[in-house]
Parts: structure tokens; sequence; C-alpha cells
């Protein structure tokens, strides 16, 4: 790595001729593009220019080295012993780390992050150093009891590094923005009073150490202002009641203040862990679309208050907070992170640049959007570093006169002209790209709506409900109901367009009279218009879908997702991807919650792709079953291995999950409970070994209530499934977990013939792949054993006797698909008879069934193709028809959307066909059936 002024490819313009010929004079014995730097140097900046001539000796070794380790150097060289030798020591490190920046910087050898990085290094091991010396001397007066004088990790006090010193993006005359607090966990309850005092004078003095002026200068200007509740709190308090605050009354600017923050002092591991408990009250769980607001309306009070609105103009502009500035395009980036960092960790970044460079990779930011804020932000930040070089002032602001914009300009490199001009296209161009955020089309008042009586059949009930909306607990707060003002005119225009205005807006009404809050919905709404159409969508076809999102409006953050629509993934995929959730989650808890808000966004993605018919019936049940096969296949071993922390790992070859019912072939809709049992194989252990040692009946026992409370247990994000057993050998009266060898046993001596019916659909969906192959092939012995086709037939007919009879009610309603002569359990009833007889192999569907046994002859070809053809049919209806309601209903009931809907995926004309088809269909299908089953 070369030396500085090996590394110098530009200077500046010099302003004042006299000022640079004296910089040549003094430094004559200088190579000239050193002496070029120098002399534009100086005859800019009267500022750098005193500083050479007194490091005139250090500068010319500075030159002449790297100027890493001319950095490096200087910041070790700051280490002495005691706080008295320290004052003067950080001021001189500070004074050359000035004139190295400068130089660096405006020599072109250097960027904009090694710069910022440079300054924010200094602040650092001054901040740290201090601190340190601080904390040691007051614990030598006995002030901080329980601290040792080498204390490693200052008692426990650590400070927080906030806005650009914690991103590393000091500016060149900044001052510092510091949070200071000290891990009161550590220490003895009986010390907290005197331990408090005792760091509130180690702040008080540290901020005096670092920013007193004295005859040697200044270290940083330092603020304390950015702690919780600063107008009454002290300048270092404990960490816990900080998180409270943060908890309770935390804003929107502190947790964008926290994007930012990093621990730069005492104890670093104390403050990370302060961080990362803080993450939750950063980034927000769901999409934050309020923050938008938020940010806007901070940028409008900085603006009123620093008196920057009008006529945007260089002369006297601002660069930091004035249009088009710095701080537009923090926002810009920030406001972004708050609203989609919850989802994505990837985007919980620092740094500026870096930040917008990850949202643009992830599609949050358009790409070439993103490049040009980020080449304005360099450049501005390059403006504001010339600007402060000037005099050494915390100044943003540009000069107003004619000689203090051309000084400004030819510490540039540019004529005043081209710098106005150039600059004032930079700001235009942020300000648009800025502005289009902050002040879209979402922020304007919608066009008017449709009257009443032009939209719906019941004006008057559709007005009685509207003016209920004001009164939800959605709408109570103002800001609710400011948003929710702008979004109505188009919710009712979209509600013109539904199939059954009416119908969506009672919907549409009981959506809203479950949201518990509306802000953030409202504020996402807002931002994303696309969601209006499908919330009105949901609203006019899918009444329980919109109650579902009523109760989950999380679910929606999904929908702006890139890829929402696209083709779902596999059902291995969709397994790696919750397992990897599951594997970061805090703890176990957190881990079955993260598991419910994975499923609950599947499922309405699912629904949603169901309802805009870009997935078949058939493909939506494949893929309610790939997202219970992923959610049990990927919580099943954190289950286990938290159950194994109290009671030791599972004795023998562990236990496997078997999926029964539609679970087991693939045919769930939204509401399918999970048919499951369980079997494991002890290999002969009688229990397991841990801290409570369990014997293995009882521990496979426990162990499966575990899986089934994991599965059901009501948590902050709801429910996974329902679970259902009583398809276990012996069902209610047996043991939930079965023996792989009592499983055997008892379908060998014991089971019923249904029992061996249900197996047909049975498929092993978690636990050790070794057990699992056992227990694949204990079912397939057991499907593949003689079966005497006379009793089973006999068997088959007696129970779809006693379910006839049993459900005699529910077969004289035509919408009722499930129950019932010549319905879907009837159906499957003989595909699965059939299945025993005649041993299908590894086929689960019972349509898939009904095809081959026509094939083999078991049944006749076309008399199959019916069963199968009408049981596709009902699945169809069923599948779209609990988008709506988990109850039997007719369509016609849900609406004009639903009958559409309805029509579309069963191919039928109208409803008066469709019943029609349903009630033939179902004659013939029972005939078929009773004379299959008579032999």
């Amino acid at each position: 790595m070369g030396s500085l002024a090996s590394r110098i490819v530009r200077a500046p313009r010099p302003h004042d001729a006299a000022a640079a010929a004296r910089a040549i004079e003094a430094f004559a014995d200088l190579e000239p593009v050193a002496r070029e730097l120098l002399a534009g140097t100086a005859g800019c900046s009267g500022f750098l220019g005193g500083l050479m001539e007194r490091e005139a000796a250090w500068l010319r070794r500075a030159l002449g080295e790297p100027p890493e380790a001319m950095l490096a150097e200087t910041l070790a060289a700051m280490e002495v012993e005691g706080v008295a030798a320290l004052g003067p020591a950080v001021r001189v490190a500070r004074r050359r780390v000035a004139l190295l920046v400068a130089l660096a910087d405006l020599g072109g050898v250097w960027g904009l992050g090694e710069v910022t990085g440079a300054l924010s290094a200094l602040a650092d091991r001054a901040t740290g150093l201090g601190l340190s010396a601080l904390v040691a001397e007051e614990a030598a007066r006995g002030r901080l009891p329980g601290v040792g004088v080498d204390d490693a990790e200052a008692g426990g006090v650590f400070v927080l590094g906030m806005g650009k010193l914690g991103a590393f993006e000091l500016n060149y005359s900044s001052d510092i923005d510091l949070i200071v607090l000290f891990d009161e966990s550590r220490h003895d309850p009986e010390d907290y009073a005197d331990l408090r005092k005792g760091f509130i004078r180690v702040t008080q003095r540290l901020v005096k150490l670092l920013s007193e002026v004295t005859e040697d200068g200044y270290v940083f200007r330092t603020d304390l202002r950015l702690r919780p509740d600063p107008s009454v709190t002290p300048v270092c308090i404990a960490s816990e009641p900080a998180e409270h605050y943060y908890e309770s009354v935390g804003r929107t600017w502190e947790r964008a203040a926290y994007i930012k923050a990093r621990p730069i002092a005492g104890a670093v591991a104390a403050g990370e862990r302060f961080l990362g408990r803080l993450t939750p009250f950063v980034w927000r769980r769901h999409l934050d679309f309020a923050a938008i607001e938020d940010a806007h309306d901070m940028r409008l009070r900085i603006r009123a208050h620093k008196g920057l609105g009008g006529a945007l103009q260089v002369p006297g502009h601002n660069i930091k907070l004035g249009q088009g500035g710095i701080r537009e395009i923090e926002f810009f980036t920030q406001t972004r992170q708050l609203i989609v960092g919850g989802r994505d960790p990837g985007l919980r970044q620092r740094a500026t640049l870096a930040a917008l460079d990850a949202l643009a990779g992830k599609g949050w930011v358009d790409r070439e959007a993103a490049e040009v804020l980020s080449a304005a932000y360099v450049a501005h930040r390059e403006v504001e570093h010339r600007l402060q070089m000037l005099d050494d002032a915390q100044t943003q602001t540009l000069p107003e006169g004619d000689e203090g914009m051309g000084r400004l300009a030819a510490f540039c490199g540019l004529t005043r002209e081209a710098f106005e001009r150039e600059l004032t296209e930079r700001l235009e161009t942020v300000k648009a790209l800025t502005e289009t955020f902050f002040e879209a089309e979402r922020r304007r008042p919608s066009a008017e709506a449709p009257a009443p009586e032009e939209i719906f059949a019941d004006p008057e009930a559709a007005l009685g409900i509207i003016a209920e909306w004001q009164r939800l607990p959605a709408l109570r707060s103002e800001r609710a109901r400011a948003i929710f003002k702008r979004l109505e005119p188009g919710l009712l225009r979209r509600m013109a367009g539904a199939a059954s205005p009416d119908s969506a807006l009672r919907s549409l009404d009981a959506f809203l009279r479950r949201l518990p809050a509306g802000v953030q919905l409202f504020s996402l709404m807002e931002a994303n218009p696309s969601l209006l159409d499908l919330l009105v969508d949901i609203c006019g076809t899918a009444p329980a879908l919109a109650q579902y999102l009523g109760a989950n409006v999380g679910v929606l953050d999904a929908v702006i997702s890139a890829d929402f629509y696209r083709p779902l993934p596999s059902a291995s995929e969709m397994r790696g991807d919750l397992a990897a959730r599951i594997a970061g989650a805090a703890d176990y808890e957190a881990a079955l919650n993260a598991a419910r808000v994975w499923m609950k966004e599947r499922h309405f993605r699912i629904g949603v792709l169901l309802l805009r018919q870009l997935l078949e019936p058939e493909e939506g049940a494949a893929a309610y079953s790939a997202v219970a096969d992923a959610v049990i296949g990927a919580l099943w071993p954190a289950v286990v291995a938290e159950f194994a922390r109290k009671h030791g790992s599972p004795p023998g070859a562990g236990a496997v999950v078997v999926a029964m019912g539609k679970l087991g072939s693939r045919e769930m809709t939204v509401s399918s409970d999970l048919d499951l049992i369980m079997i494991y194989d002890a290999e002969g252990a009688e229990g397991s070994e841990g801290p409570r040692p369990l014997a293995t009946t009882v521990y496979f026992s426990r162990l499966t209530q575990a899986l089934i409370s994991a599965l059901t247990a009501p948590m902050p994000e709801g429910v996974l499934y329902k679970v259902d057993m009583r398809l276990r050998p012996s069902g209610r009266s047996g043991p939930v977990a079965t023996s792989l060898a009592a499983f055997q046993r008892y379908q060998a001596e014991d089971a019923w013939t249904w029992e061996h019916m249900a197996l047909t659909r049975a498929r092993v969906v978690a636990g050790p792949a070794g057990l699992g192959q056992a227990a694949t092939a204990a079912i397939r012995a057991v499907l593949a054993g003689p079966h005497e086709a006379a009793k089973v037939l006999a068997d088959a007919a007696d129970m779809r006797r006693r379910l006839g009879e049993a459900h005699e009610a529910a077969g004289g309603n035509p919408w009722e698909v499930k129950l019932g002569p010549g319905r879907m359990m009837d159906i499957e009833l003989l595909a699965q008879t059939g299945a025993l007889v005649c041993d299908l192999g590894s086929q689960r569907s019972p349509r898939r069934m009904l095809e081959k046994l026509g094939g083999l002859g078991w049944i006749a070809r076309e008399d199959a193709a019916m069963l199968a053809g009408s049981l596709g049919r009902l699945a169809a209806f069923q599948q779209v028809m609990r988008l709506a309601s988990d109850h039997t209903m007719d369509p016609g009931d849900g609406g004009a959307g639903l009958v559409r809907l309805v029509l579309a995926v069963t191919g039928e004309d109208d409803l008066d066909t469709l019943r029609r088809r349903f009630v033939t269909d179902a004659a013939r299908a029972a005939a078929i059936i009773a004379a299959r089953l008579a032999g």
C-alpha cells in the first residue's frame, strides 16, 4: 500500500492565492503533487492551513507513509496513563486525524467510507479510553461498590454510538450522539443507588473530557439527548428501565435511531445483549407502513422548525436537512427498513449505502433509483465535509454570499457556476425521488365515490353500516380515522364493481369489526392500493377468508412480496424454509409462534390463489397438505428436542408421525383437521435417560401429547391445527402412542376392517428415517396381506349402513357434499374397500384408487369414471366453499362472487343445474356403491 503522497489524484483549486503561496513556500521540499494538494487546501481553508503549520513535522512524515498506518499509529498513541494525561493526548490525536482525513479526502486517496470510518474510529477510541480511565479513577476512590480498578468491562457501563457514529458514517465536524447505560444485573441490588450516582459522575466527566475546549482544542462535541426521556432522566441509567421505556412509549423516530445503534465502549457484550432485547421494538413483526406517515410528519416538522421551506436555492441551502438533502435520503432508506426489516434481518443494515443496496437487492427499492440516491448521498457528504473543513464548524448550511460560495466551489475543485449547477441538479433529483415516496398519490384525497344508491341494492342499510364504522375499535384513534377516510372512497368504488356489492359490504363490515386496531393495516393498504382490490374480492367471494383475515391481518404482508402470485414452492422447500425459521427462533415458544405465522401466511396465499383461480382445487388440496407436512416435519424435531431437555432423548429408535385421512392422501382443505397416529420403537429400552427420566410407554405418550400441544395450543398467533387421533389402534380407548410391535400385533389380530381401510391413506410424515421405513413396511404388510373379499365387502356394507343412519338428515341437503348416500365419504368408502381387496400398492388418493379399480375390472370402467368424476367435482366444490364457510351452506347465500367461483370450478352454468347435477350424481353413485358392496 503506497504512501499518501503517491496516491494523490486530485487537489482543490486555491481560492486565496496568498495562503496557497505560503503553503508552497513552507513545504517547498515536497514533491509537486503534494505541494499542489497542500496549496489548494490552505488556499481554501484557514483551519486546515493552521493545522498544517502546527503539525508541519508530523505532516511531512504522514505524507510519506500510508494513511492507514498513520491513522493506526495516531489512535494507538492516545493510550496513556491517567485521566490528566488523556485529555491532551486525545486532542492531539483529534488534530492529526482531522488533518490526515482532510488530505486523504481532498486528494482522492480515500473514499467516503474510509473518511467516515476513520472519524468514527477516532470517536470510538477516545470514548472507550475515556470511559475506562474515568471508571478506574472513580473505583480507586471507592465510589463504585463492587467495581475493580482494572475492570475490563467498566463496571458494566456501556456506551451506544447512535446516528452516524453508530453506522461508521461520522462527518468531518460532527458531534457524537451517545447513550450511556449500565447493566444492573451484574451488581448487588443494595449497591444500586451508589453505583447509579457514580456512573452519572463518570458520564458527566466523560462528556467534559471529550467536548471541553482547552488550549489543545477539543475532541468531539457530545450529545446525550437521544437517551430515554432526556428531560427527566439522568445522563446514565440502568438498562432495564430503558427497555421498559422503549416497550411502553418508544416512538418511530427512536426506532429509526436504533437502526444505527452500536456499542462502542465499556461492557460491549452487555450492550449487544441490550440491543438484542430491543429487536422487537425496532423491527416490527409485520410490515410497518405506518412508519411512512411518521417519517413524513417528522420531515415536515424539521423543515418548519429550521425554516427550510420554499423554493430550492443553492446559496444558504442546508445540504443535510433541506429539500433533496442528506436527511431525505436517510429518511427514505430508514423508513423502508422499518417497514420490511422485521421480516427480513438482511435489511437491518446500519450504514445508509449498505441499506440501500440491500433494499434494492430484495426488490423493495428500484435498483436504478437506489443507484441514483447512493451516488447523490456520496456527493452530498463530500460537499458537507468540505463545508465543515473550511472552519472546522458543525454546519451543513451553504454560504449565502459570493465570497463564501466561491471558496466552497474552489474547495470542491469546481467553478462556482459548475458547482451550483451540479448541486442543483442533484438536489432536484433527490427531491423528486423521495417526494414520490412520501407524497405519492396515496396521500392525496381520493376521487369521490359513487353515491350509495348507485352501488347498493339497499342504500339505506349500506349507509347505516358505513356510519357505524367510526365506532369500531379499529377506528378509535384520530390517526386511523384520517387514513381510513382517505381509503373509504376507493373501497366503495371497488364495491361498485363487485359481483354483489351488498354482500361484499356486509363481509367488509364483519372484517372491520374483527380488527383490534387499524393504523398499521390502513397504512399498508394506502401504500399498496392493490390490496384494496384483493380485500374487496375476498369480501365479495370468500367471507370465511375475510373473517380469517380480520383476525390475522399480518398475513397481508406476504401479498406485496415479489413471489406471492408465483407458483408455490415444493413441499421439501417449504419444510426447509420453516425449519430455518424455527431454528432461528429465540426459544421454544417463539418457535411455535413462528410456525403459526408461517402457516397462516401460506394458507392465506393458497386461499387467494384459489380465489383468483390461479390454482386448481386439486392443486390447492395438495398445497394445504404440503403446508401441513412442512409444519409437522419441521416442528417434530423441535418438540423432541424440547422434551428431551427435560426427560432425555427418545429411547431406542424414537418415534414417527403417521398421517391418515385427508392429510395422508394429500387432499386437505383450509379447515381440515390433522388425523395422526404415533408409532415408536424403544428397541427394548425400559425408559429414557435424562434429568427426569420416564418409562418408555409414559415417555412416548407424553411426547405425543407435547406434539399435540405444539399444534393445538392457543398462542398469541393462534393455533396451527386441530388434531384427531381416533384412528390409532383401539381408537379413543387406546394409548396415544403405539409401539411398532404392538401396532403390528393389533393390525394382525384385533383390527376391524374399517381400520385396515383407513391405512390405505396412511403415510409417515416425520421422524427418524429408519423407523419411518419400518413403519411404512408394517403398513404395507397389513394392506398386502390376505383379505377375504366377502368379509371386507360385508363389513364395508355394514359400516355404510351405520354411517347412513347417523347422517340421515344431512343426506337431504343437496349442498352437503361430504355426508350421505353417493357423497364424498360414501364414494371414498368404496374406493378404500377396493384398495383393501385388490391391494393397490402405495396409491392413497381415492380418485386414483377408483381409476385403478376400473382398470382391474373390480368395478365397471364406466362406473369407476363416473364415481371418480363425481368425487372430483364434490371435492372442488368443497375446496372453494371452505373459503366461504366451515359449514354446509347454499352458495347463493354467499353472494354472486362465490357463485361465480363455484360454477367455474365445477364447470356448470348456474346453481340450479349444479344442484340437479349433485342430486343426480349422488343417486347414481349410491346405486353403484350399493350394488358393488352387495357382492
